[in-house]
């Protein structure tokens, strides 16, 4: 995850157009909510943010915008042109999550670098939580039964009795409510993490029925809501602010696809995919699973960059 401490300039014409108040900014004050989405995704129990949540959104009918054809090519101009899984067989790669009961006890969280940003603990994370590999971001993700929140930590690391991180968040899996506007998350964009994963339980049911978490290798000074935090010095309008939201095209052509790889691609057609970080471009996001079949899912690097469009879901904050 690579962030730029900047002083942040909330873009007061926005603000007053979306008729919301400075942290009480919610996804309807600027997303055309379309709710025909049957119902929430569900993860031990939990909803996973209600059903019109933006990251539950049906975005197959949006307006593609204006700057598609540019964002499509600053993204491409990384090196990466192809959709790839950042996870798969190997375990040292994805994002691993855990699953932990209302009885978990609570333990301290040092922050090191984003204090004042995170929410502080203590969290309900065990000591034997996983941590994601593979070169990554040191991401911790648990999801707690019956209050169903969910606790992230990034480039976190377990000392002593607790646990030290960069910076952490808590989301309560039943609200629509974002961070504070300015603030980070365990992710760049200050989205959550868990959400945006592609799992292999949905995809063995046979359907995705959220928004994919992607990273681009250069994004700009800006986001768009549900994100509210950027990670770039650059106010070069080709590049995607954190939050934009992209689309599989409808001319796509997809019967070729077979397995994980297809179910994949229909929900990124439907729903689509997030800016939440910088990185390797067109690199999407999965659980840590050993479901994973990497036959099925290298078929997704056949994909080019070109066969996805920008959709219009709100304005840019900077």
């Amino acid at each position: 995850m690579r962030r730029i401490a900047l002083p942040l300039t909330i873009a007061l014409a926005a603000l007053i157009a979306g008729g919301v108040a400075l942290g009480q900014i919610t996804p309807r004050a600027y997303l055309p909510l379309v709710s025909n989405s049957p119902a929430s995704p569900q993860l031990a129990g939990c909803p996973v943010f209600p059903a019109d949540n933006a990251w539950n959104q049906d975005i197959s009918a949006f307006p593609v915008d204006p700057g598609s054809d540019a964002y499509i090519a600053s993204i491409n101009a990384g090196g990466s042109q192809f959709l790839h899984a950042d996870f798969g067989e190997n375990q040292s790669y994805g994002i691993p999550f855990v699953v932990v009961p209302p009885s978990q006890p609570l333990v301290q969280i040092s922050f090191v670098e984003y204090g004042d940003e995170s929410d502080p603990g203590p969290y309900p994370v065990p000591l034997s939580a996983p941590v994601e590999g593979g070169g990554g971001d040191s991401h911790v993700l648990v999801l707690r039964q019956g209050e169903c929140k969910l606790y992230e930590l990034y480039h976190a690391s377990q000392v002593g009795a607790g646990w030290e991180a960069s910076s952490g968040a808590v989301w309560n899996l039943r609200s629509n409510a974002l961070r504070p506007a300015g603030w980070t998350s365990a992710d760049a964009a200050g989205l959550p993490i868990l959400p945006g994963l592609a799992r292999y339980d949905e995809v063995a049911a046979g359907a995705i029925r959220h928004a994919l978490r992607f990273t681009v290798w250069r994004s700009q000074r800006g986001y768009i809501l549900p994100a509210t935090h950027f990670a770039s010095s650059t106010s070069d309008p080709a590049f995607p602010p954190m939050g934009l939201r992209l689309r599989l095209k409808a001319s796509y052509d997809i019967s070729g696809f077979t397995g994980q790889s297809r179910v994949i691609l229909e929900a990124l057609r439907r729903y689509g995919m997030i800016v939440a970080d910088n990185g390797s471009s067109w690199y999407i996001s999965g659980a840590t699973d050993p479901g994973w079949v990497d036959d099925d899912l290298n078929q997704l690097k056949g994909v080019p960059g070109s066969a996805f469009e920008v959709v219009s879901t709100g304005v840019i904050v900077n």
